[in-house]
């Protein structure tokens, strides 16, 4: 049996320790998502927290840990017999991106349901966390059905499995922990307001910290069983002061003023709802509890509020996440100059749970009920705050000012020789408008999503096939067909329908999926004026945006001066692309040809990366080919011209966005587009408002050549 790091001896991260305290308090919180970099021991904390939660009673034998006092009266193992309970820890469950939904929420054995009218079911992921963790690393990578289910229970508290007909229901509360790194994309609002509180994390630059860091990491991997036997008092401690803080949670007060000042505060805020106000009131008692009193303070108001808010109020998915410190302030200062705190009574902050002082056996202030020595050296580790110290908001760096990268200055040339020369700073985008979908033509079989035709797992049924695997469609009216046909050979007497596996069918169904975007966009001195820029970062911005919802892939790839970049490898990050995007600058000549063979490599190379999710490449130019001639070569509309041929002898769909402006118009973008074999679009076209009809699927090779 691994042995797990233990809670106590994690260093630092003071905001992500006293979000998981609280949630084993009162799991009313209701979970944790903790938002931070790779490598900054996420995952250790969250496994760390599980050995410290009080044990649950369950009945014996029962697969669902259904309450011994109050058993689940439509448990598929039940009717249960009194007097059948027994002790056991709480689980953590941990929910793999790749797991299938069956795996998450069980599966019927429909050919006995089917046959024999018998419910043999098998309980999932759901079924396992039951009055426990649910723990999802890379939450921000599950698949949007697995998100569905998962939005399904936490809003019922219960799981259903529903199988032409034949169903199953057990409960499944759980507490749900889930981490992320927000460079590979963020959650759907849905999911991310199931969660009750969000933390930021990210390693120190402390060089003491860091150290004391890998001191207790090495110390671990050395011997984890002496390592954790070091810190077994420590430990013991914390579960004590956890047990201590939830026999006092119901007899906490919160008071009409607090309820006032979480009111106060969320609509100072302007949060979405009312789950906020809940879960910052339930969030400050955990709190009071915490520190071992049985009133609400301000403090308490304020500490769940910077755990509670930061991820309910954004307004756009590219709006980076946190909460104004300052802001919070000045609410709660305007509320004590409108309504002044009484004078306490004769309960002082001194009575902790266990009269040992303010903040209970951890020593005061301390979430992680911290040694007196450090792990395995000595070394001593200072006290962090019962109320964390606020996580650093990550600044909007859409809005941010961006100075030149060259030195360059508004009034430099368009068009210079270098690749630097004649570069402007950045401008920021204009506001973003809602797009036409761009859809890549034929059916494909990639990732789930909201873009183009596929083969998914979940969608309209369109016909019937044998299973390839496990059944996880039946197609009900199929399988009675391919059965009738047996049933006097199969000997059948009374009015049940003999089914053999040979007869199951399941059924095809066809969704939508998501695809891989890649952006190439013209940067060059002949984008340059100000207005026409920020009017083009508008609409690639508005183009990211749909991406975002359509749960696509994105890449960037910027030309200019003499070459072209890779300004962001494909990811799932549209918030990164966005950054990317705003901080881009412009000057200098137009390289297309290395625009579009640049596309044409990353392509290559994710194709072989990720054979089922197809490409749609979208091309952000005026067309203009204006890099400097080779002696004795092809001029630069040549190569450009040559460049687009050869993705479209590749099957790339593709889509050029003409940024042309001005009464005289070259048509340029458009004869790129034709070499392309793909459509183009202007500016006003891409507005889903506009008048202008747009054609939706784009043209490919296979289809060119049937028209021809």
């Amino acid at each position: 049996m691994t042995t797990t790091y233990p809670f106590s001896a994690i260093v630092g991260m003071d905001g992500l320790r006293l979000a998981l305290l609280l949630n084993a308090v009162s799991p009313a919180v209701g979970g944790v998502l903790v938002r931070g970099e790779k490598g900054t021991a996420k995952s250790t904390a969250v496994r760390a927290i599980a050995s410290l939660l009080p044990e649950v009673d369950v009945v014996a034998g029962c697969r669902f840990s259904c309450d011994p006092a109050a058993p689940d009266p439509s448990c598929p193992d039940g009717p249960h017999e009194p007097d059948t309970g027994e002790a056991r820890p709480a689980r953590m469950v941990e929910l793999p991106v790749g797991a299938s939904e069956d795996r998450l929420v069980g599966a019927l054995d429909i050919e006995r349901a089917l046959s024999d009218g018998v419910k043999a079911f098998e309980p999932g992921l759901l079924a396992d966390a039951h009055r426990g963790v649910l723990y999802v690393d890379e939450v921000n990578l599950l698949h949007d059905h697995l998100i569905d289910l998962l939005l399904d229970a936490a809003a019922m508290g219960a799981s259903y499995v529903e199988r032409e007909g034949v169903s199953v229901r057990h409960a499944a509360r759980f507490l749900l922990v889930g981490t992320m790194n927000p460079e590979e994309g963020e959650l759907r609002p849905q999911l991310l307001d199931r969660f009750g509180l969000t933390v930021e994390v990210a390693a120190s630059r402390d060089t003491d910290e860091r150290v004391e860091v890998v001191r207790r990491r090495l110390a671990y991997d050395e011997d984890p069983e002496g390592f954790a036997a070091r810190w077994a008092a420590d430990e013991d401690a914390l579960r004590e002061r956890i047990a201590a803080a939830r026999a006092l949670l119901p007899g906490v007060r919160l008071g009409d003023r607090a309820l006032r000042q979480i009111a106060a505060v969320c609509a100072g805020f302007e949060v979405d709802g009312m789950r906020a106000d809940i879960v910052t009131a339930r969030t400050a008692t955990a709190l009071a509890a915490w520190a071992g009193r049985t009133d609400v303070r301000t403090e308490d108001v304020r500490g769940a509020a910077l755990l509670a808010l930061p991820h309910r109020r954004r307004r756009a998915p590219f709006d980076a996440p946190g909460l104004d410190e300052d802001k919070l302030d000045e609410i709660l200062r305007r509320f004590e100059e409108e309504d002044p705190e009484p004078d306490p009574g004769p309960e002082g902050p001194d009575d902790g749970p266990d009269g040992s002082g303010p903040e209970g056996p951890g020593g005061a202030d301390d979430p992680g009920g911290r040694p007196e020595g450090g792990a395995g050296d000595g070394a001593r580790e200072q006290a962090p705050p019962a109320a964390p110290e606020p996580e650093p908001s990550v600044p909007d760096q859409r809005t941010a000012e961006h100075e030149p990268a060259g030195g360059g200055t508004e009034g430099d040339g368009g068009t210079g020789g270098g690749a630097a020369g004649g570069e402007r700073a950045a401008v920021g985008a204009a506001e973003p408008f809602r797009t036409r979908r761009l859809d890549v033509p034929g059916l494909g079989e990639g990732a789930a999503g909201r873009r183009s035709r596929a083969r998914t797992a979940h969608g309209r049924t369109t016909g019937a096939r044998r299973p390839r695997g496990a059944l996880s469609a039946l197609h009900l009216t199929a399988t009675v067909r391919a059965a009738a046909p047996h049933q006097r050979a199969r000997g059948r007497r009374g009015p049940g329908l003999l089914v053999r596996r040979d007869d199951l069918r399941e059924a095809v169904r066809e969704g939508r999926e998501g695809n891989l975007v890649l952006f190439v966009v013209d940067a060059s001195g002949s984008m340059a004026a100000r207005k026409r820029m920020s009017a083009i970062k508008g609409a690639v911005l508005s183009l990211l945006l749909d991406a975002y919802q359509r749960r696509d892939k994105v890449g960037l790839i910027t030309f200019r001066g003499a070459d072209a970049e890779l300004a962001l490898p494909p990811t799932s990050s549209v918030d990164a692309a966005a950054v990317r995007l705003e901080r881009l600058p412009t000057g200098g000549r137009t390289p297309l040809a290395a625009g579009l063979l640049k596309a044409r490599e990353v392509l290559r190379v994710e194709r072989l990366r990720d054979p089922s999710r197809r490409p749609l490449l979208v091309v952000v130019t005026d067309g203009r080919a204006t890099e400097a001639r080779r002696s004795g070569g092809a001029t630069p509309v040549e190569r450009a011209g040559r460049a687009a041929r050869m993705l479209a002898g590749d099957g790339i769909a593709s889509v050029v966005v003409d940024c042309e402006s001005g009464p005289v118009r070259l048509g340029l973008a458009g004869a790129l587009a034709r070499e392309l074999r793909g459509t183009p679009v202007t500016l006003d076209e891409l507005r889903a408002d506009s008048v202008t009809a747009l054609v939706r699927d784009v043209r490919t090779v296979s289809t060119s050549r049937r028209a021809a």
